[in-house]
């Protein structure tokens, strides 16, 4: 019996639309993280928040930028 190929678990073809809207969910989560950080007062600010949605961000940002890298030919 002939070994199966190793596949990923996203299409190739996946890898540009999840590249494009990965990072425009982690742009606007990082754009509400600066303006909330702008507009509100340092009494009124909850770390619980500032670091969800920082973390959040981050893990959207991450995963646009692998998919990118994958989309460009980059293969990490």
């Amino acid at each position: 019996m002939a070994p199966k190929p190793i596949t990923g678990p996203v299409p190739d073809s996946w890898y540009p639309t999840l590249s494009v809207f990965t990072l425009a969910i982690g742009l606007v989560l990082t754009a509400s993280f600066f303006i909330y950080e702008a507009t509100s007062s340092r009494k009124s600010r909850s770390l619980v928040q500032e670091l969800t949605t920082g973390a959040v961000a981050s893990v959207f940002l991450g995963f646009g930028s692998l998919f990118l890298l994958l989309a460009s030919g980059v293969y990490v």
